[in-house]
């Protein structure tokens, strides 16, 4: 064989690699938001089945009887919070609404006089002759106009939501099926150490779950009382808002902070107040950050903040809005890639596990399957 032919039969394998990664993120960013449903759909799974664990141990309910229970426990306590919470946050939503127009009349007229004061401001923009928050407002009013219809009217979004719902029930019904499945198209030899990455990313999910849950409740609650306490408006609506913000780390924590102070600068003592405000976010989130997390968060989901903060705006721009619900779970599966492939694996040779270990945990439950025959 000629050398020429020899160099051919060389870089041919690393032609095709080349080849097969373009293609294969090709087809990722293709079906990225069918991706995230699937995504979605693991978590909820990861849910129920962590739920039913807990269940059958506390409550020593057989195996069969578990899940359904959990599904009808979690539907219940849906039910039953959005019987409690809906009807009064609907009623200080559209309150809130209504005097909006005015709240932002009085932020203009704060704006204006204090650029007057700053004198190098006050020469270039004349009062009355902008509207920042004004336009602001407009957008924002605009394309609320244009999403929510389109949000909650359109097919896609239903058809989406239940295919969450089908695919999370399947997988928590048969994880070890679906986690077989992805086993099997690995080379025998590293199976193992397959099925053992995939209990690992599954640990780290449910911690994250249980923590995430945890947090926003507690920041809720705290919230809700604080700013009741402080008779702030609408202190309902942003104990709740407060909660779902959470799930966005660092960017939902400044935002659910800084809306509640701006509703109380049309008050008597406004600047005051809204300091007070402000500070209860501060002190709350503190208590969070340094009480609540480091009581809940597992080892398994201790992620870095600047990495948090990357992840978030990374996932943002790539999936958008949605996005955002899965940016932390998504850098957390990252990160153990990371560890347990690149660090231990390829540069501590850990790829292989020991035969005589505990079988692995499967992806989608911490019960544990003995490994699939090659």
């Amino acid at each position: 064989m000629s050398a020429e032919t020899q160099r051919r039969f060389r870089y041919a394998p690393a032609l095709a690699a080349t080849v097969l990664t373009v293609l294969i993120l090709w087809l990722v960013g293709s079906v990225a938001d069918v991706l995230m449903l699937l995504f979605l759909g693991i978590l909820i799974a990861l849910y129920l089945n962590a739920l039913a664990g807990a269940l059958r141990r506390h409550l020593r309910l057989p195996a069969r009887l578990a899940f359904p229970a959990a599904l009808l426990v979690s539907i219940g306590a849906l039910v039953l919070l959005a019987n409690m919470l809906v009807p009064p946050v609907v009623t200080q939503t559209q309150e809130l609404l209504k005097l909006l127009p005015q709240y932002i009349s009085t932020w203009q007229t704060t704006l204006e006089t204090t650029i007057a004061r700053i004198p190098a401001l006050a020469d270039t923009i004349q009062p009355g002759q902008h509207s920042i928050v004004l336009a602001l407002y407009d957008q924002l009013t605009n394309t609320l106009q244009d999403v929510v219809p389109k949000l909650f009217a359109g097919v896609h979004v239903a058809i989406s939501i239940f295919s969450v719902g089908v695919m999370a029930i399947y997988l928590a019904v048969h994880p070890e099926v679906y986690c077989d499945l992805t086993v099997s198209l690995f080379p025998p030899v590293r199976r193992r150490f397959v099925r053992h990455l995939l209990g690992e990313l599954g640990d780290t999910l449910r911690a994250f779950i249980v923590a995430q849950l945890f947090t926003m409740t507690v920041l809720g609650i705290l919230t809700g009382i604080g700013l009741y306490a402080l008779n702030v408006p609408y202190a309902l609506t942003f104990g709740v808002f407060t909660g779902l913000a959470a799930i966005v780390p660092f960017f939902g924590t400044l935002l659910s902070t800084t809306l509640p102070a701006l509703f109380v600068l049309n008050t008597p003592d406004g600047g005051t107040r809204a300091l007070l405000v402000l500070g209860l976010g501060v002190v709350i989130h503190l208590i969070e950050g340094n009480l609540v997390s480091p009581l809940v968060m597992s080892e398994k989901v201790d992620l870095p903040p600047v990495l948090c903060i990357l992840g978030v705006l990374v996932i943002g721009e790539l999936l958008g809005p949605v996005g955002l619900l899965i940016a932390v779970p998504t850098l957390a599966i990252v990160m153990v890639l990371m560890r347990r492939i690149l660090i231990h694996g390829i540069y501590d040779g850990g790829l292989v596990v020991d035969p005589e270990a505990t079988p692995a945990p499967s992806l989608l439950t911490s019960e544990r399957f003995p490994p699939a025959s090659p």
